[in-house]
């Protein structure tokens, strides 16, 4: 989780209370976040530094990684303060400021949003919790920069409208961010490819041969993102006037961090909880769009939902009450008693179900307050899959033999699956890696031979014979299914030794099948429900030395099962085994 550093005495000033550690640290449990450390009595805190409080914020809450966050929720949440009503407010001469996409973006950063807050006030605590949002929201929710990243400028310094272009970096020519030397996009590249903050960020664009950039009318450059801000519009204390850009690969985040970074920082505004839009023009796509748009979202959850995951009784009223204290505005449905109607705030990306509000219910209604109950009504007594309990027997079984149990990976290389098995794929059963990292892990195997041969491999060299078995998964392609593929539970032994150990594995199919109360049937007595074998024409084993398993169900309906024999030399020559082997699988979702 997130941790965010905020100004003690600042944050107790803007609560309207002084807290001990302690009582401050029952708040933060309450609301469901974690005060990880106060900096009061810390030695080693410059003395010219406020105390801090250092607070653990949850992944999904980006509306609280400030001070302006943690304080207008906490305020919320303890009835002081009521749900902001944010405001999109025309400028006063009637004309919004704009941004002409061009279709050249599409190659590296395809999306742009942004707004004006007009007439704000800085102070240096509040210019550097600014800064500190916007780096949080690069860290967390704009995954270092790669999905979205922001600029902000004094719109006093630059004149719209504005551009959204992507161009070749050497015709991107300005004085980047507390520089005075002028230069173009890839001697920007090399001039900051040894800086510790931005040299990580420099990957995103560098080898693109177009760079994204905010050109202003005059055609200056505002920003090189996700790199860097121009000079020339550099927001310091004195600004009066933020103009916002941000730009994004994913443009549904493009609009989430517009709407949370304007969100905390509007109240700062001559007009509290007010922004100015700005309309975006898509010339390739001829797409017009005003942003930001701070219009709540609205949902429904069910009561009985809510009532039955927190174990309460609560009306609907109450339940309206609790969700008041997490900033939500709900009423009770006028269709349906069971329905509640909720504005979801704006700043709240993260709620996507009705079970993320009665999460925030729980919260309101207090983690410690909720009734405590012995799980009788709802207690149940555990049991295994019948595969799982099938699988189990057959692992005892082996295991009392004398046979060792391995656990290879159930991934392997495509070779290894195939070629090295003499067998060819038909492009049709086994399921591939999309993009696999190594030649090693290719597809998902379709049979348990490779992992069990190469535990053979690399064990060799101990005393011979070698008994190993495995019992699990195999996988297949199944266009019949929504997922497009299943599972099946195999059965796989291998014995290796100075000799070839076909009677070894034959032994334990019958052992096996004998647990599994299936018979052998006998010669002229093929109509019975049991198993047989029968001479296989396997490549993968020796000619004359292999067999397939064959079972006649209830139905009458046979079904081979699975195959054994003396594996071919050319398998073992691939698979680097210097003695022969003998190998048993068989399916074992056919007993079930």
């Amino acid at each position: 989780m997130p941790t965010v550093s905020v100004n003690k005495y600042g944050l107790y000033e803007a609560l309207g209370q002084q807290y001990t550690t302690e009582e401050f640290d029952e708040l933060c449990f309450e609301f469901g976040i974690e005060l990880d450390e106060d900096t009061e009595n810390d030695p080693d805190r410059p003395k010219d530094q406020p105390p801090q409080l250092k607070i653990e914020i949850p992944a999904n809450r980006y509306d609280m990684l400030c001070h302006e966050g943690i304080s207008l929720m906490l305020n919320i949440f303890r009835g002081k303060a009521s749900v902001p009503n944010y405001r999109v407010v025309a400028p006063a001469n009637g004309e919004a400021h704009q941004i002409t996409v061009h279709q050249e973006t599409t190659q590296i950063r395809p999306y742009v949003s942004a707004a004006v807050l007009r007439g704000i006030k800085f102070t240096q605590d509040r210019y550097d919790s600014f800064i500190a949002l916007q780096d949080k929201l690069h860290q967390n929710l704009c995954r270092q920069r790669t999905l979205v990243s922001m600029g902000t400028h004094d719109l006093d310094t630059v004149k719209g409208p504005f551009t959204y272009e992507a161009l070749p970096p050497e015709e991107i020519v300005f004085a980047p961010l507390n520089q005075e030397k002028v230069m173009n996009g890839k001697e920007l590249m090399e001039f900051y490819k040894n800086d510790k903050h931005l040299g990580r960020y420099l990957y995103i664009i560098r080898d693109s041969p177009v760079y994204p950039v905010i050109l202003d009318a005059n055609r200056k450059v505002c920003s090189l993102p996700p790199i860097i801000n121009s000079n020339l519009s550099k927001i310091t204390l004195d600004t009066r006037n933020v103009f916002i850009e941000v730009t994004a690969t994913d443009r549904t985040k493009v609009e989430i961090v517009i709407n949370i970074l304007v969100a905390m920082f509007s109240q700062y505004c001559d007009d509290p909880f007010t922004v100015e839009p700005v309309k975006i023009i898509s010339s390739h796509n001829n797409e017009s769009r005003q942003v930001p748009d701070m219009t709540p979202r609205s949902t429904t959850a069910e009561v009985s939902y809510i009532n039955s995951c927190c174990g309460l009784q609560l009306s609907a009223p109450e339940i309206c009450t609790m969700l008041d204290k997490m900033a939500y505005t709900a009423k009770p449905s006028s269709s349906d008693p069971n329905l509640l109607d909720i504005d979801v705030p704006v700043t709240r990306a993260d709620v996507l179900h009705q079970c993320d509000i009665m999460e925030d219910v729980a919260i309101g209604y207090g983690f410690n307050n909720l009734p405590k109950t012995f799980p009788g009504k709802s207690g149940t007594i555990a049991a295994p899959l019948p595969i799982n309990k099938l699988g189990d027997i057959v692992r005892l079984e082996a295991a009392m033999c004398g046979w060792s149990e391995v656990l290879p990976l159930i991934l392997c290389s495509h070779d290894e699956n195939f070629a090295w098995l003499n067998r060819k794929d038909d492009g049709h059963t086994a399921v591939r890696l999309a993009n696999p990292k190594t030649a090693e892990y290719q597809i998902v195997r379709t049979s348990l031979l490779p992992g069990v041969l190469k535990t053979i491999r690399e064990n060799r060299k101990h005393s011979l014979p070698i008994k190993v078995f495995e019992v699990s998964d195999v996988a297949f392609k199944d266009e019949k299914l929504e997922r497009k593929s299943r599972n099946e539970r195999h059965f796989c032994a291998a014995i290796c030794g100075k000799t070839s150990g076909f009677e070894a594995v034959h032994g334990l199919l019958d052992r096996v099948m004998a647990m599994l109360s299936t018979k052998v049937l006998e010669t002229g007595a093929m109509e019975q429900e049991g198993y047989w074998i029968e001479e296989a024409d396997e490549p993968t084993y020796f000619p004359g030395r292999a067999a397939s398993i064959w079972v006649r169900h209830r139905n009458g309906k046979k079904q081979c099962i699975g195959t054994f024999g003396i594996l071919h030399p050319s398998v073992l020559e691939k698979f680097e085994i210097p003695y022969p082997v003998s190998t048993l699988e068989l399916n074992l979702e056919v007993f079930l």
